[in-house]
């Protein structure tokens, strides 16, 4: 299974025009995806900003330039409501993965999905930092309550996708709680939070991502 993402911005004064866009696009957009054979897509909002997911399989076809096309003609149709920070119809850059063992029945799954923005300059020093994790991970896989887990990259803005089994996951200890602190103090040194993952660290308040669209 192949992982994609995306992410756009609405433009000011446009959010009511965007999501009513959105929802006659809706049906076209979806009948497009299972054409493509894509799978779990969804779309995140957090204020003006908005992250897209869809998996698919290696070994689906890619698509064609009638495909592409109609692919083109939705987006128009939604008008000057957006501007693309990722590009479109190519894939983010990677930053971080573990996919650990990904459920297929997302019935007891929660997501964590994130968006934050990095310093000026700050890509590789991020990618550096998260490349320690993998090695330090080695082959080992992780069981839970984590999975499909990834971290893309657009500009200076990340994106982050967390599939979280509700049935494995357990009150953090004292020691969790020490390690998440030392962990998101580091890691404020060279981003901001859009979403309000740290504000019980930072006593900062940021607005919580809220999921606006999905089809399987």
């Amino acid at each position: 299974m192949e992982r994609h993402a995306f992410a756009l911005k609405i433009k000011p004064g446009k959010f009511n025009d965007f999501r009513s866009g959105l929802g006659k696009i809706w049906n076209d957009l979806t009948h497009l995806m299972d054409d493509l054979e894509f799978s779990n897509f969804s779309l995140w909002q957090i204020d003006d900003l908005v992250f897209g997911y869809y998996e698919d399989d290696i070994f689906t076809p890619r698509p064609s330039a009638a495909q592409k096309e109609e692919y083109t003609h939705l987006v128009e149709r939604m008008g000057d409501t957006f501007e693309w920070i990722s590009s479109p119809m190519e894939e983010m850059r990677l930053m971080y993965q573990d996919f650990g063992i990904v459920r297929p029945n997302k019935e007891l799954i929660r997501h964590r999905v994130f968006a934050t923005k990095l310093i000026p300059g700050a890509q590789e020093e991020y990618k550096r930092r998260h490349d320690a994790l993998v090695e330090a991970r080695g082959d080992k896989i992780t069981v839970g309550p984590d999975s499909n887990f990834s971290i893309w990259n657009a500009g200076e803005y990340i994106f982050g996708y967390d599939e979280i089994d509700v049935t494995m996951e357990t009150e953090p200890t004292e020691a969790d709680k020490e390690s998440s602190i030392a962990w998101e103090k580091r890691m404020l040194e060279i981003m901001s939070w859009f979403t309000d993952d740290v504000d019980w660290i930072t006593g900062l308040r940021h607005s919580h991502i809220v999921r606006i669209g999905h089809h399987n």
